[in-house]
């Protein structure tokens, strides 16, 4: 049968903004389980205690930036108008159905000029912090990895300009170890005083702080680059925000060293991109262990791999293929020791095709000073349990990219600059942790319920069967006698 609804829009009824939430909306569950009147604590000498007209109030601020990021809304003025709209996003802020919602740009000025990157660190902090007092913090197996965020630039406006080569951090203990590798073999050091290289960069005029990116079948763009950590539930222990140009491995330092003064970790999980000499030595003087995956060697095809080429620390030489010595040469500045063959030997070699096409028939090996802890490193990779550790990145790690691109919409931001995006960054990562905790706490309390009533059911049920057996074995005694 059909039925037709009347349309009343304009009546009038008395209703409770708390009776239209549900019982179970995610909104509700982080109301109940953080107090984000810690946020007061933590902006309140940014305000003035009797100057000024009055504020919007920070927690509904910050609230609100949480309703961006756990909702993946991609700009402030659209989270203006579905708080506006939105019931949940009214109550979760504390405004009724009549009262006027913050305009947009109140959202915007505050966190672009009030508050800074050391405020919205802290506010990522409390909420790890409130994730470790609760127990689902586990630091012992960290993590890392990078992924991309388009920047708001575009390649058409772009220059092309000339810079020095940014310093390692590691430059001065390499020059130093090279130079006493040298002296050792009767060579003369290194004085260190060469000028920085330059090299040519695509920069934008818009953006001057983001590098361009192409990697595969992505396209072409400028871009960031966010490297984070992150244990192995899936919690975000921290992020450092660089240019997209920058290479994991390079940025691995800034990221490391923040780890390594708030986390007490053990092993330390990346991919094969993190594999350098520098790395597995900083890690493991640390006192920690790397867990890296297999990287295939360097080297052209139809030639020798570079493991088939031996090095025997006992003489300080390298055997070939044909087991013919390579002697030592030199220690250039890149760190690597340089082995050379006899070009009358490589001159009638029945493998030298496999071998070199050097005109002067001369085969040049290199082995990195700090070779070894590469090696050590590939030990560790054959471990069992680390193995089993490695495996996990898919979904920890990569799980934590995907949802943040999928459901946070962080494959693209409207900022610009680094600061800018790294606030924006460590806000959308704040918001997966509190939306991440919240499940879990949910989830725990709603098993332990049910655990609970199970347990009371087994005991009655006990209780019953004990007192049925009791009751049996007394007809069965009255039957004998």
């Amino acid at each position: 049968m059909l039925s037709r609804e009347q349309k009343e829009r304009s009546q009038s009824e008395i209703i409770c903004i708390d009776d239209l939430v549900p019982e179970n909306h995610l909104l509700r569950k982080i109301d109940e389980t953080v107090d984000f009147t810690k946020i007061y604590d933590i902006v309140g000498k940014l305000y003035s205690a009797d100057k000024g007209r009055p504020s919007t109030d920070p927690v509904v601020l910050f609230k609100a930036a949480m309703i961006q990021h756990i909702y993946g809304i991609p700009s402030l003025r659209k989270t203006a108008e579905e708080i506006s709209l939105n019931i949940a996003y009214r109550w979760f802020l504390g405004y009724s159905l009549t009262e006027k919602t913050p305009h947009f740009s109140t959202f915007s000025y505050n966190f672009s000029h009030r508050f800074t990157e050391d405020v919205v660190q802290q506010i990522f902090d409390w909420i790890l912090n409130e994730i470790n007092d609760a127990g689902y913090l586990s630091p012992d197996a960290v993590f890392i990895d990078g992924t991309h965020i388009k920047a708001n630039a575009n390649m058409k406006k772009a220059i092309r300009r000339a810079v020095p080569e940014a310093s390692r951090i590691y430059s001065k203990q390499l020059l130093k170890e090279i130079n006493e590798d040298r002296e050792d073999h009767g060579k003369k050091p290194f004085d260190g005083g060469n000028p920085p290289k330059e090299k040519v960069i695509t920069e934008s005029r818009t953006d001057p702080e983001c590098g361009v990116f192409h990697k595969g079948e992505h396209k072409k763009c400028f871009a960031y680059a966010a490297q984070t950590a992150c244990d192995k539930n899936g919690y975000i222990l921290d992020v450092t925000v660089n240019a997209g140009n920058i290479h994991d491995s390079v940025a691995f330092d800034g990221l490391y060293e923040r780890l390594k003064k708030r986390l007490a970790m053990r092993y330390v999980v990346a991919d094969a991109g993190y594999k350098t000499p520098w790395i597995c030595k900083r890690v493991i003087d640390d006192g920690l262990i790397p867990v890296l995956p297999y990287k295939r060697p360097m080297g052209k095809d139809g030639f020798f791999r570079p493991y088939e080429y031996i090095y025997d620390e006992y003489f300080d030489c390298v055997l070939c293929p044909e087991n013919h010595i390579l002697s030592y040469s030199t220690t250039n500045r890149d760190g690597c020791r340089e082995f050379k063959s006899k070009s009358y030997i490589c001159e009638n070699c029945p493998s030298r095709s496999k071998c070199t096409t050097n005109f002067q028939c001369t085969k040049t090996v290199l082995k990195h000073l700090w070779s070894d802890y590469l090696e050590l490193a590939e030990d560790y990779r054959h471990t069992p349990e680390l193995r089993k550790l490695y495996d996990r990145r898919k979904e920890t790690i990569e799980r934590v990219f995907a949802d943040a691109k999928e459901k946070h919409s962080m494959r693209f931001t409207y900022f610009r600059g680094l600061t800018r995006v790294t606030n924006w960054v460590r806000l959308k990562f704040a918001a997966m942790n509190l939306k991440k905790y919240v499940l879990h706490r949910w989830i725990y309390c709603f098993f332990s319920h049910f655990l609970s009533s199970f347990s009371f059911f087994r005991l009655l049920a006990a209780l019953y069967s004990k007192s049925h057996l009791s009751l049996f074995n007394e007809r069965w005694l009255f039957r004998q006698t």
